[in-house]
């Protein structure tokens, strides 16, 4: 029986603050929900969870881009009905100018009109380099193409088709088995006699087919960058629940741990004190 060194109350003890450091570690994974919180939890499972967080906020934030691009496409849609609206009046205006019972004086209140519809296009697509057709700062209808990044990784980038509509720019406008012609040439167009009026009329219709070109284009890439933003978002989902189940702590499981622990402790402090007190009898031998 010894008295200085008591192999059995360290043994305890030893046994005691192993229950106790676990017993700290589960509490503090109940209390943050997280089975891993350090690397030494779990280094392989940390780097693969860390991975999968960039992927997260990578494909969190591309589907904010093509929600903007989305909404760039609509806008962009919106001035181009504008733009239908107005060619629908001006086809109507050289129809009316076709008329052999028009006065110069009817022609002239025709072209007044004819020429302020030239004008409102104009202010949409050019507007002397601050055109009314923008969004965000950006020119709608300068040519400029749509370029931006779709998926969480490099690569995955989408670039759209650029919609040039500027008044002097010469944008062929041509139908099968026809004659092109520009763009630039429907603000040339007029009204105001008889032969001009009917030369507008098939410019204004092949405009009005152009302009149903570009925002057919324009409804595909939007139909596409919908389609895409779907399967981005299922995506990110799914990378959300991998990096959950590696993460995350199951606090079924780890509720029973903390109770198998909480036990431990106590039962250890038990022993502890049976393991202090079993040098005391010396005292009896020494009678």
């Amino acid at each position: 029986m010894q008295v200085l060194n008591n192999a059995s109350a360290f043994q305890v003890w030893k046994s005691y603050a192993q229950n106790v450091n676990s017993l700290r570690n589960s509490m503090s994974k109940l209390s943050s929900g997280l089975r891993i919180e350090s690397a030494v939890d779990d280094p392989a499972g940390l780097a693969i969870s860390e991975r999968l967080r960039a992927q997260i906020r990578n494909s969190a934030q591309a589907a904010m881009n093509i929600e903007n691009s989305i909404s760039y496409m609509q806008t962009a849609d919106s001035w181009l009905q504008a733009i239908h609206n107005i060619l629908g009046r001006m086809s109507e205006l050289a129809v009316a100018a076709i008329d052999g019972t028009k006065t110069t004086t009817d022609l002239g209140n025709l072209q007044a009109e004819f020429s302020q519809m030239q004008a409102e296009i104009n202010r949409i697509v050019d507007g002397g380099g601050n055109p009314a057709g923008k969004y965000g700062g950006q020119h709608l209808f300068n040519g400029n193409t749509l370029s931006l990044q779709v998926g969480p990784d490099h690569s995955q980038v989408f670039v759209g088709s650029g919609i040039e509509l500027r008044s002097n720019q010469a944008v062929t406008m041509a139908m099968s088995g026809t004659i092109a012609i520009m763009w630039s040439a429907v603000f040339g167009a007029s009204v105001g006699n008889m032969g001009a009026a009917k030369r507008a009329m098939n410019l204004i219709n092949r405009a009005i087919d152009h302009i149903s070109t570009q925002r057919a284009t324009v409804g595909a890439e939007q139909s596409r960058l919908t389609h895409t933003l779907e399967a981005l978002r299922n995506y990110e989902d799914n990378i959300r629940a991998s990096e959950s189940r590696i993460r995350d702590v199951d606090v079924a499981k780890e509720t029973t741990e903390f109770s198998k622990y909480q036990i431990l402790v106590q039962v250890g402090t038990a022993m502890l004190a049976q393991a202090n007190a079993m040098p005391q009898g010396v005292v009896q031998l020494l009678g």
